[in-house]
């Protein structure tokens, strides 16, 4: 009897016979909804590896499947919808009564489709604004796991796969052939790789500081925004034989530059274009383009996201977005540059920087910090880490602590809805003293 055949988005890749019988199984149940080749199918409900194996059982179909995120309000998750228009909106799928999915039959499903076949309509993080649905090609993610290379396993995503970036990490790993971990990101130790974001390296390191047991980390993969000097030298310090591999990208680009070592350096068959300071990208591994109204607006030949950046002698610096500028007094201060100097403050768990409205001067520029300790860190600290590092005019004028701040599906600080309750001084926060 033959093997069933591994969904096409994971290549040539040997898939754990549990996971490949249940993503068949759920390629069978989606079927007999209705779901063909070419549809589209909006997941939602279940536990991620539920969520796990019916992505992959549309892809085998030659379906593409977006990942309903649990925490969009009712009007995020209509518009989301209306714009994806799903030939169906499917939760948990399997036998009646156990809410699991059961092994298919050997060679159940016939994957259809190709390289170019739609697989997944990832969504904009909503950091800086309402979702927008993207198409994206298998090529697309082929190509950027080819580029991201082969990892060690077992590998453990701690992080929910409605995330295109969790989502990614776990494709990955099974690409890689590697044992997959879908658990909680605190045990990421006991894993030789684990993907994550900034706040949570931070986490990963801090608590490795206070561990007397050395890790089995071999590479850590970090992405979802730069990263300071500061924390990359205490990572060398608290994990010595492990490898950090930063990229940077964009749910509309995948990966456009990757860090292993000294500068980010743009991905092998990925031109970059920096004009008046932005960037522009032109790539094989971009997303098709957004879906408006069920309609795909295809992507243009070179597309930006805003960034502002600077490129020389292969080197890629990222500075921040556009929608991340602050306008103070007939001032630009770009946020992340200030981010990325207070991250560096002993007890800063993380931060966000935004502007705060100011009838003359348009908006002061405003330090969000998160941290539940009171006195740590000291507002003494963060000052002067400001004044070394900037000039007087980025300096933030308003200093905030938030036991939490407002988070996307990945991780990253919600910066617009942030922005938007400063705006309407709802956020809860408190002065920093």
């Amino acid at each position: 009897m033959t093997a069933p055949r591994t969904p096409p988005v994971l290549g040539a890749a040997t898939v754990p016979a549990g996971l490949l019988g249940r993503a068949h199984a759920a390629a069978a149940e989606l079927a007999r909804r209705g779901l063909r080749e070419g549809g589209r199918v909006a997941l939602e409900g279940s536990a991620d590896d539920d969520l796990l194996a019916r992505f992959l059982g549309a892809d085998l179909l030659g379906a593409a499947a977006l990942v309903v995120e649990p925490r969009w309000s009712v009007g995020e998750r209509a518009a989301v919808l209306d714009d994806a228009r799903p030939d169906l909106v499917a939760g948990t799928v399997g036998t009646a009564g156990t809410g699991g999915l059961v092994d298919a039959e050997p060679g159940a499903v016939t994957p259809a489709g190709d390289g170019r076949t739609p697989f997944y309509l990832p969504t904009t993080s909503g950091s800086s604004g309402r979702p927008t649905v993207l198409q994206r090609s298998r090529d697309s993610w082929l190509r950027s796991f080819a580029a991201l290379g082969p990892v060690p396993g077992p590998v453990l995503i701690g992080g929910p796969l409605s995330s295109s970036l969790f989502l990614f990490g776990a494709l990955h790993a099974l690409w890689c052939g590697a044992e997959l971990r879908l658990g909680r990101a605190p045990d990421a130790r006991a894993a030789a790789t684990t993907h994550v974001v900034p706040a949570m390296l931070a986490d990963l390191v801090a608590a490795q500081e206070r561990a007397t047991e050395p890790s089995a980390l071999r590479t850590v993969v970090c992405g979802g925004a730069h990263l300071g000097d500061g924390l990359r030298e205490r990572f060398a310090r608290a994990f010595p034989g492990a490898e950090l591999v930063e990229y940077y990208g964009s749910a509309e680009h995948s990966l456009i530059a990757i860090r292993r070592g000294a500068g980010l350096r743009p991905v092998p068959g990925v031109d970059l274009d920096v004009r008046d300071g932005t960037l522009w990208v032109r790539s094989p591994l971009a997303a098709d383009g957004a879906l408006r109204g069920g309609r795909l607006a295809p992507a243009g030949e070179w597309t930006t996201v805003g960034d502002r950046v600077d490129l020389h002698d292969g080197v890629l610096t990222v500075h921040g977005r556009d929608s991340a500028v602050i306008s103070s007094g007939g001032r630009l201060v770009g946020a992340e540059e200030v981010e990325t100097v207070l991250r560096e403050v002993p007890g800063v768990d993380d931060v966000v920087v935004a502007g705060s409205p100011h009838p003359r001067l348009g908006a002061l520029v405003t330090a969000v910090v998160e941290g539940e300790a009171e006195g740590e860190p000291a507002l003494a600290d963060l000052r002067a880490a400001v004044r070394r590092a900037l000039e007087p005019g980025k300096w933030p004028r308003v200093w905030l602590r938030a036991k939490a701040l407002p988070r996307t599906a990945s991780g990253k600080p919600a910066r617009a809805v942030i922005t938007d309750e400063l705006a309407a001084g709802v956020l809860d926060a408190e002065p920093l003293r």
